[in-house]
C-alpha cells in the first residue's frame, strides 16, 4: 500500500503527462482527471498542489533538468521519466518542506512503478547529479515557503496603515 504523498506524486506525475500528450484547452481539468483516476482527498489535494507547483515554475525546473543530462535533449526523454524528474526537481529545489532525500527516494519509487525497467536508474543518476547544486541540507526539511500569491489580511479599520 502506497502513502497518501506517493499516491499523490503518482497522479501529479499522470496528468502532468496527460498534459503533454493533450495541451489543448481544458487538458488542465482536475474533475476530468478524477474522474478516471482513484485517489483520496488528501492525495487529490497534495497531486493539485505539486501540479501547479511545477506547471508555475516549469521553465527554471527545466533549465535544471537539461544541465544535468549531459548531451541529451529534453524532448528525447521518456515522457514519464521527464515528469517524474520535473516533479522531483520541483520538490527539491522549491519544495522546501520536503527533504531533497525523500523526493529523490521517492522519484526513483515512482518511476518504478510508471516508467520503463530502465526508468529508477536513469532518474537516479539524473537527481544525483542535480542534488550537487542544491544549498539546503539534503535530509532535513526547511520551513515551508508562504502561497506565491497570498497577500496577507486586506487592509481593514483596526489594520496598521
Amino acid at each position: 500500500m502506497s502513502s497518501l504523498r506517493r499516491e499523490g506524486r503518482e497522479a501529479a506525475v499522470q496528468f502532468l503527462y496527460s498534459l503533454e500528450q493533450n495541451p489543448a484547452p481544458g487538458a488542465s481539468n482536475f474533475d476530468l482527471f478524477w474522474s478516471v483516476h482513484q485517489a483520496g482527498p488528501g492525495a487529490r489535494k497534495f497531486a493539485e498542489s505539486l501540479v501547479h507547483g511545477v506547471v508555475a515554475r516549469r521553465l527554471e525546473i527545466d533549465r535544471h533538468l537539461v544541465k544535468a543530462l549531459d548531451n541529451w535533449a529534453l524532448d528525447r526523454l521518456e515522457v514519464v521519466d521527464r515528469n517524474v524528474l520535473r516533479l522531483a526537481i520541483y520538490e527539491m529545489f522549491f519544495c522546501l518542506e520536503t527533504p531533497p532525500i525523500v523526493a529523490i527516494n521517492e522519484a526513483i519509487e515512482v518511476a518504478r512503478r510508471l516508467g520503463t525497467p530502465d526508468s529508477p536508474r536513469f532518474v537516479n543518476g539524473v537527481l544525483d547529479e542535480l542534488k550537487k547544486q542544491l544549498t539546503r541540507p539534503l535530509r532535513t526539511a526547511g520551513r515551508p515557503a508562504p502561497p506565491p500569491s497570498d497577500p496577507g489580511p486586506p487592509p481593514g479599520p483596526s489594520s496598521p496603515r
